[in-house]
């Protein structure tokens, strides 16, 4: 039994996706960064944590890859040329999309107000969009990576549903198309239920 801790409409939502989609059995604690419980387990603060045997796990990303290496699923292997190209483009995605929408979030209510810099957001959301297309023409089927999921495509989708969020424009037809099939994949619609279901109770509580 896996411990995820976190709260709803963050970066814990591709470790939940993950876990469904794996049939891993799991128990979530609602946190949000920086509370105490979430400060004894990760020296940043930050969410998600998967705690593992007692052992926390910090980081979306080295989460991912640890259930992946743990279960010798939704990956290639380690070692391979396979993993090294899945490893490159799960880079590319969170250097170069993630890291866009990431900066427009902090502009728009994470940093104080003095620090803010809305102006900066029409040059993200561009930039998003050219990256974008970039990325599309490296998809090798249904999927990233071929006709296999893995890692790489949790963390594409959750970047364009944060996109969606910051109302960045998504044009290339590709892209659409593919969010859409990530989207109605049963795992995917079993842990949007659960953020919800951690949404309401967490209102109900407040």
């Amino acid at each position: 039994m896996y411990t995820l801790i976190g709260g709803a409409n963050n970066r814990t939502f591709r470790v939940l996706w993950m876990l469904e989609e794996l049939g891993l059995p799991y128990q979530r604690q609602h946190a949000q960064p920086h509370d105490d419980l979430v400060r004894g387990k990760s020296p940043l603060g930050k969410l998600p944590v998967l705690v593992v045997e007692d052992v926390p796990l910090t980081d979306s990303v080295a989460i991912l890859t640890w259930l992946a290496d743990s279960t010798g699923r939704l990956t290639a292997p380690a070692g391979s040329l396979a993993r090294a190209q899945q490893d490159g483009i799960t880079q590319q995605i969170v250097d170069e999309l993630e890291g866009q929408v990431w900066v427009a979030a902090r502009h728009s209510f994470i940093l104080p107000k003095e620090r803010r810099v809305p102006e900066i957001k029409p040059t993200l959301a561009w930039e998003f969009a050219r990256n974008c297309d970039v990325l599309a023409r490296r998809m090798q089927g249904d999927f990233l990576m071929g006709d296999q999921m893995t890692v790489p495509d949790l963390l594409l989708t959750h970047c364009l549903n944060w996109a969606a969020v910051a109302k960045f424009d998504v044009p290339n037809e590709a892209l659409q198309a593919y969010a859409a099939r990530m989207r109605g994949r049963e795992a995917y619609r079993r842990a949007v239920a659960s953020e919800k279901a951690m949404l309401a109770g967490a209102s109900a509580s407040a």
